[in-house]
């Protein structure tokens, strides 16, 4: 690609920001130019023909077929037959995943919808089954009219109507995700290798870690500058901007449902510090964090999404209290859960099981000890939770890749990091 590729909004509404999803009906006809969609999207095919690129991989497209587009994915349709009529619904993916795997999955299926989706981004319906979801489409829009009556109403009933008219529209939009991963009448794609716009969602899927360009080149077997050169080249922006971009639709889900201090959610969302997380949310947004906090928070206590507010108080547990002596009993037994329930939950929340996220936590505050303070590795092992220095240095070495000392010798503190 030799120019940048616009990024589209990180909303699915321009009306109304808090709104799930959003309903729409596009005519192309003729090849559009690459777009990259931080939000997520759904195409049903209703009329026409052509082709499209998704993530620099062909897909045909025709009437009944359905497209996913997940966060951070390029789509471009590169040929057009004959005109093509389809509705787009675009939503918050993170949200409905996490209802998916909360109250839809009551067996505690290890089920990965973002990668079924991934692997298989197009499917098709015969005629029958279009309808079906044809109908399902049309539901939603219907009561997304519905829903803005509701919203524009004086009416003292009014917060309770909105309440059931976005559980309508949760659950319609659900049927067409379970429909989708469901369909075994998958169109077949030209190329099945790794590309390099596969970054985009990569980065986006493991924005809890801190992210180099190291492990990038590992991963998709490129060297460094080429992929930053990718970036660049293919956004505008530079590495590290990408990855505070994708870090702000997290930091909004965390100041909704949580009460972690913006300096805790700087380290759990790979921000440098409390400063650089406010900047570059106010930047993006438009309003300060806290602020925004407030503002949202209000609207979804009517909405009852405090109901979900549990999942995130148990990664603020094992966040705060990382040095005690936590075993996945106790902090479930804390929780009135049971330890599969407790993995399944910090499983989605932070893409680690218990062990791995106690861990990560403690290497990160020994790694701030090892570079601020002259304490001894086996003093610091202590404090942040080991009973002995070799069990620190066996997790350092899975998380750094080095030896404490070493770590301590060769890597100076930084302030200042991006």
């Amino acid at each position: 690609m030799s120019k940048i590729v616009p990024i589209q909004s990180i909303y699915c509404s321009k009306e109304d920001e808090t709104r799930l999803c959003s309903f729409d009906i596009e005519v192309i006809s003729e090849p559009t130019t690459p777009l990259i969609h931080p939000m997520s999207r759904l195409w049903l095919i209703n009329e026409g023909e052509g082709t499209l690129l998704l993530n620099d991989k062909k897909y045909p497209l025709k009437k009944g077929t359905l497209v996913s587009v997940l966060p951070w994915q390029i789509t471009d349709i590169i040929e057009v037959k004959s005109p093509l009529q389809f509705f787009v619904m675009a939503y918050y993916f993170d949200n409905i995943n996490e209802i998916i795997k909360t109250f839809y999955n009551p067996d505690s299926v290890n089920l990965s919808v973002s990668q079924a989706m991934s692997k298989t981004p197009v499917v098709s319906f015969d005629e029958r089954s279009y309808v079906q979801m044809q109908q399902l489409f049309l539901q939603i829009r219907d009561e997304l009219r519905t829903q803005s009556q509701i919203d524009s109403s004086d009416s003292g009933s009014a917060p309770e109507s909105l309440g059931l008219s976005k559980l309508y529209i949760t659950n319609k939009l659900i049927e067409i995700i379970v429909s989708f991963i469901r369909t075994r009448h998958t169109l077949p794609t030209q190329d099945t290798s790794t590309h390099a716009s596969e970054i985009f969602q990569y980065l986006y899927t493991h924005l809890n870690q801190k992210i180099t360009l190291s492990m990038l080149s590992q991963q998709f077997y490129m060297s460094e500058s080429a992929i930053s050169s990718y970036i660049k080249r293919t956004t505008g922006l530079s590495f590290f901007d990408l990855l505070n971009e994708m870090r702000v639709g997290k930091t909004m889900n965390y100041l909704l449902y949580t009460d972690f201090t913006l300096e805790e959610l700087a380290e759990i969302l790979g921000f440098v510090d409390s400063a650089h997380i406010s900047k570059v949310f106010l930047a993006r947004i438009g309003m300060k964090a806290n602020d925004f906090r407030k503002t949202y928070q209000s609207i979804g206590d009517q909405c009852r999404i405090k109901d979900r507010q549990v999942f995130y108080a148990i990664v603020s547990y094992i966040y705060r209290n990382y040095a005690e002596d936590l075993q996945p009993k106790n902090v479930s037994e804390h929780f009135h859960i049971s330890p599969k329930e407790l993995n399944r939950i910090l499983l989605f929340q932070v893409e680690m099981n218990f062990s791995d996220y106690l861990n990560y936590i403690r290497v990160n505050r020994a790694s701030e000890l090892l570079l601020k303070t002259d304490k001894s590795i086996l003093t610091i092992a202590l404090e942040v939770g080991y009973n002995t220095e070799k069990t620190l240095t066996r997790n350092f070495l899975r998380f750094r890749s080095m030896t404490p000392g070493k770590f301590r010798r060769s890597t100076e503190f930084q302030e200042n990091e991006f």
